[in-house]
This record gives C-alpha cells, sequence and structure tokens, in this order.
C-alpha cells in the first residue's frame, strides 16, 4: 500500500501554473529525487507534500499513522534549550508516555485491591517495555551519535541553540529529523550546509535506512547513489522515471530521440498523402478523398520540449606566470579562534583546487585572504605576474544592490562595450528581453546567483576563486557551470560541498585542517580514497609498530611493494574488522538475553507491592540498555570499516 496518493493536484500563483491536474503515488520504501529547473516548483511540491501548503484543487491521502519529516532549504527556527534537548524534543509523544508513567506508578501506590494493583501492574510494565523502545530509537545516547555524526563536538551538545550560526542550526533540525525516523523523508537540498567528512557520514546513514525519501539535491554524484526513482518536473507536467538521476537523463534522452524518429515518419507520411491527393484530385478522385481522410486521422506527435538552460563560456584570458599565488607564514584569527598560524601555500598556473576540510576550519577564509577581502594577521598573501583575478562567492549574490534592475547591476563592468554585448552575456544566464530590467530585489536566490556569475564573465580573469558557487542553482545549471569552468583557460581555486562539482573539476585538493593546508594530487574521490588507504595501513601497522621513513631511492620500489601487497593488506584488515565484529555480536547477543530476563522480572505484577526490590532491577534494565546503545554504535562503526575494507579488495 502507497504512503502517499496525490491526485489531480494543480496548484497556480496568479497567472503562473505550477501544477496541472498532476497525479503520483509514494511506495513505502521509494527514494525519489526530485528534479527541475529552478522556479518550476520542486520546493512547492515538497510543502504540499509536508503539508505545510495545500493544493487550489485535488487530494493528498496519507496511509494510516504515516508519520512524515520535512528539511526545508530555508530554516525557520529551532526549539529553546541545548542543542541535544533542542533535538530530543522534536521527537513527539516523549513528554505524554512520561506522564502516563508516572501517572500510572501514582495510582499503583494508591490502588488497593489486589484487582487493580494487577491491571496497573501490568500497565506499568507495558508503559516500561514502550519507553525502553522509545530510548532505543529516539533516546539522548542515539541523538547525540546523530548529532556528532553531523560534526557536532561534544562540547557544542550543551551549547543554546540561539548561538548557533544558520549552518549549524540546519545541521541540528537535520539531526532532528533523522532522530524521529519518519516513515517518509522530505529533505530540501540537505546536504548545503554539509561539509566533505559529515558528507560522507551523512550518505552513509541515508544508506542504512530503509524508509521513504523525497529529496532535491544539485549534488548530482550523491542524488545518484541515494534514490532509485526520478519525479521530474518538466515542460509537458510532472514525468516519472525509474532509476537514478543518470537513468533518468538516458531515458529521457532516449524518449526525445523516439519521438522525434516518430515525428519524422509521420510528417514523411502526410507528405506522401497530400503529393497524391494533389496530383490525383481530379484523375482519381476517389483514392484521393480516401487519402485525404487517411491524413485527417494521422494524430499529431507530440515531441519533448526542453527548458532554457544556462550556456556559456567563459572568454580566452592573459597568461600569467607560473607562480598565480603565494601565502607565506599566513596568521588569521577571530578573536580567540586562531584559524591560520603560519600558513605557507603556493597556486601554480592552471591548477584546479578544490579546498575541503571540516566547517570552521577556515576554507571561505582562505579564499577571502586570496582575494584580498581579509587582511592577514600576519604573514603575506602576494599574487604573481600578470595575474587578474575574478572572485565569486556566496555573500556576492545577496550583496548585489536591490535598487538596481538587473542590467543596471552588470553595465558598468562592460562600460567600454555595447550594451547588445551586456545583454548576450545575461542572456546565456536566462535573462532575455524585459527580463533584463527587472529589479534585483524581486529576484530568486538562484537568479541572483546567476547575476553574480554574469558579471564574472563581464571582466575576463585568469585566477577564479569561487566559494559554493552551486548553492542556488539547479542541476541542469550546475552541469553547465561545470561544462563552462573545463573550459576555462585560467587557474581555479574553489570551495565545494558538491561532489560531482568537485570529481569533474579538481586536479589537487588542499585539506585545510589544523590551520594548515595539505595538498593532495587528483579529483575528491581520488584524495578519500588514498585517506581511506593510510588509515587501513596505519591501523594494520597497530599502534606500537612505527613505520620506518622512505628515503628517496626507495620510493619507487615501496610503490611497486604497495601495488603487489594492497590486495594482501585489505584482506588482513578485512579479517581483523570480521573478528572485532563477532566480538561485539557475542557481547550484544549475551547483554539482550540478560536484558530480556530484566524485563520478564519487570512484566511480574507482584513485584511491583515491593519498590525496593523493583528500583535495583529497574537501574539494572536501564545501565543494560546503555550498554547495548555503545555496542551497537560499536557494531555500526565496524560494519563501516568492513564494507570500505571489503571495497578495495
Amino acid at each position: 500500500m502507497s504512503l502517499v496518493i496525490a491526485q489531480e493536484i494543480s496548484l497556480a500563483y496568479g497567472k503562473k501554473v505550477l501544477f496541472d491536474s498532476e497525479s503520483f503515488s509514494i511506495g513505502p520504501k521509494d527514494r525519489i529525487g526530485l528534479v527541475g529547473a529552478n522556479g518550476t516548483g520542486k520546493s512547492t511540491l515538497m510543502k504540499l507534500l509536508a503539508g505545510v501548503h495545500q493544493p487550489d484543487s485535488g487530494t493528498l491521502t496519507y496511509r494510516r499513522k504515516t508519520r512524515v519529516g520535512y528539511l526545508p532549504q530555508e530554516l525557520t527556527g529551532l526549539p529553546e534549550g541545548t542543542v541535544v534537548d533542542a533535538v530530543l524534543s522534536t521527537v513527539p509523544g516523549r513528554d505524554s508516555l512520561e506522564a502516563r508513567l508516572r501517572d500510572t506508578e501514582e495510582a499503583l501506590a494508591e490502588a488497593t485491591s489486589e484487582e487493580d494493583q494487577m491491571e496497573l501492574a501490568q500497565l506499568l510494565a507495558d508503559l516500561h517495555t514502550e519507553l525502553n523502545h522509545f530510548e532505543e530509537n529516539h533516546g539522548r545516547h542515539y541523538a547525540e551519535r546523530i548529532l556528532k555524526g553531523l560534526g557536532f563536538r561534544e562540547a557544542d551538545l550543551v551549547r543554546p541553540t540561539e548561538a548557533l550560526s544558520g549552518g549549524w542550526r540546519m545541521r541540528a533540525a537535520l539531526a532532528g529529523l533523522l532522530l524521529q525516523d519518519p516513515d517518509l523523508l522530505l529533505m530540501d537540498e540537505p546536504t548545503n550546509h554539509l561539509d566533505v567528512p559529515t558528507l560522507a557520514w551523512f550518505d552513509g546513514f541515508l544508506k542504512r535506512s530503509n524508509k521513504a525519501l523525497v529529496m532535491i539535491s544539485h549534488d548530482r554524484d550523491f542524488l545518484n547513489q541515494q534514490v532509485d526513482r526520478i519525479l521530474s518536473l518538466e515542460v509537458e507536467g510532472l514525468r516519472s522515471y525509474v532509476g537514478n538521476y543518470d537513468a533518468y537523463k538516458r531515458q529521457r534522452a532516449e524518449e526525445t530521440e523516439q519521438l522525434l524518429a516518430q515525428a519524422e515518419r509521420v510528417e514523411a507520411r502526410k507528405a506522401e498523402l497530400q503529393s497524391f491527393i494533389d496530383r490525383f484530385r481530379v484523375t482519381k478522385a476517389r483514392q484521393a478523398q480516401s487519402r485525404a481522410k487517411m491524413l485527417e486521422r494521422l494524430e499529431e506527435v507530440r515531441v519533448l520540449e526542453e527548458r532554457a538552460t544556462m550556456r556559456f563560456r567563459f572568454p580566452e584570458v592573459q597568461r600569467s606566470g607560473r607562480e598565480v599565488v603565494l601565502l607565506e607564514r599566513i596568521q588569521k584569527r577571530y578573536g580567540d579562534t586562531v584559524v591560520y598560524s603560519g600558513l605557507d601555500a603556493r597556486v601554480e598556473r592552471e591548477q584546479r583546487i578544490a579546498v575541503v576540510g571540516a566547517n570552521g576550519a577556515g576554507k571561505t577564509t582562505l579564499l577571502k585572504l586570496m582575494a584580498g577581502e581579509l587582511e592577514p594577521d600576519g604573514g603575506a598573501v602576494t599574487l604573481g605576474h600578470n595575474v587578474v583575478m575574478g572572485y565569486y562567492a556566496q555573500h556576492h549574490a545577496d550583496k548585489l544592490d536591490k535598487r538596481n534592475s538587473i542590467i543596471e547591476e552588470v553595465r558598468p563592468l562592460a562600460a567600454d562595450k555595447p550594451e547588445s554585448f551586456v545583454r548576450r552575456v545575461l542572456g546565456s544566464f536566462l535573462f532575455s528581453g524585459d527580463d533584463v530590467e527587472k529589479p534585483i530585489g524581486v529576484l530568486s536566490g538562484g537568479e541572483r546567483a546567476r547575476v553574480a556569475l554574469a558579471k564574472l564573465l563581464l571582466v575576463p580573469s585568469n585566477l577564479m576563486l569561487m566559494d559554493e558557487p552551486t548553492n542556488h542553482l539547479d542541476l541542469d545549471s550546475t552541469e553547465m557551470l561545470i561544462e563552462a569552468l573545463k573550459g576555462y583557460g585560467g587557474t581555479l581555486v574553489f570551495v565545494s560541498h558538491n561532489r560531482s562539482f568537485v570529481n569533474a573539476l579538481a586536479t589537487h585538493v588542499w585539506d585545510v585542517v589544523g590551520g594548515k593546508v595539505e595538498p593532495h594530487p587528483g579529483n575528491l574521490d581520488e584524495y578519500l580514497y588514498h585517506q581511506e588507504q593510510r588509515r587501513l595501513a596505519q591501523g594494520a601497522e597497530g599502534p606500537g609498530n612505527k613505520p620506518a621513513e622512505k628515503t628517496s631511492t626507495s620510493v619507487e620500489k615501496d610503490r611497486k611493494r604497495m601495488a603487489v601487497e594492497a590486495r594482501p593488506k585489505s584482506s588482513a584488515a578485512e579479517s581483523l574488522i570480521k573478528k572485532e565484529i563477532e566480538k561485539l555480536e557475542a557481547a550484544i547477543s549475551t547483554l539482550e538475553v540478560t536484558q530480556k530476563e530484566c524485563e520478564a522480572q519487570l512484566a511480574d505484577p507482584v513485584l511491583y507491592n515491593d519498590f525496593v526490590k523493583a528500583k535495583p532491577l529497574m537501574d539494572k534494565h536501564r545501565e543494560g540498555k546503555e550498554q547495548l546503545e555503545r555496542l551497537y554504535a560499536r557494531w555500526e562503526v565496524a560494519q563501516g570499516k568492513l564494507a570500505k575494507a571489503s571495497s578495495s579488495l
């Protein structure tokens, strides 16, 4: 049975029709990617499914007792209190369950008849079982594990929610949603505020879930790994495709080709019939009339109409010197927080560097230092010979003058060019005709991002700094930006959480950690692979075995040896992990037996006549539950290690 059935859904804002009698359903284990151009109604459809908005007509029918969780793209607020308490408070039912437990305990203490005592004792045992189950699935320990997986440190858990920045508030809201474990998870761009380590954890968490989800994401790789069905908002309406995003693109292309071929056949047949009619209208009137009827019966083939997408390329740029940016002994702090202390790094011509690291490590600060938006507290940032810099950042789209029209905002950057040139550039970013006269203040986040990108094209630069350039772009626009940057002839340094964006463009990865930059050749997948291999190798060496230092003469021998020994090492590591899992499973099994024995004793009504005896047993059961949670957590970590070790074989 479907979780949700949408029938004949229609919704319009003024003259703009978003949905016109659309119908679809969502199954209990569907994993759906919702795609479409910006402005076509993806977020609105999410809000309809979440019950935030109502359709103009049509119905949304939910299976009885279906729990729906919704993460919007923009957060309205968080509950007050500490971070962990705020997350716990998002799970409904805890307060009422604890209140029923207290009321039942009081009633049992006051009961005089044996029949009432027996009935209340059984009810109390049932409530304890229900509370234990609730704590296991929605309790404090599990909440803390989710928060730490999303990047919160131990000290952050007791911080007040009002002290969190916007990005961390979104993470806390996401933690609350994951803790709720709803039957249907609705997420609108959930990865926007996640750094690379957190994104990897989140990816694994979702893969382990067997609940239904509907997700909007501009990260192609992430979408491909998470979904097995696509709902696409096309020009002809809402369409459904089986498979991930890449499968949808293939099916859509094949469908377009088939319809075009069919349309050509129909047009050829029409031409053939019309030729016969024109030629034999008089001499073979009966046959011509028959052909005319056949012509009338031929149906028009409606080919698929593709929405307009950004199409542009960066202009040719002058060649810079080999050394593009030199950072020497950089010092930077915010109050008592030291971000960089003695940072040395160098950017060379035509490198494409992805800057990664945990949130707060200093990625955006690094780009601002390079761009000159921030002055270092010590050290120097030096641009190389003939370097012309362009800089795009998230906050630049928000800094556009809302009083200006689009063309007024960008025209000063090309004062020496005719207006027709400026209009052509804006047209490539989907602002054509009267659209260029729109005030900046009425534009959506995606439209403002396109204006900021257009400004980059008007001032050619051979060093491009970009901070989260895809955050407000839809998937098609993100793909077009990737293609444009592939053809860019300058040097690129960028920060992005978008895995497909990084993998498509990066030739080097800079990992910002501990106030330093650790450079690695390759893209993000290659960087993560080498990090995992290094971690596995260190684990296999053991804590007491210090690896020998490598000399320059032994590098090639080591490389060959590692290539030969890679598979055996992985097998050895896998064997160690399997043994660890076996020990954990044995401990879990023993403790589960003990817990069941406690539960059986707690279910005995006679026990509640003697609260002195009952209390230690209840405490033992609670401690056992907490210990089980810790063992389950270690078991999950070990399973993750095993999966990674197996994949490397």
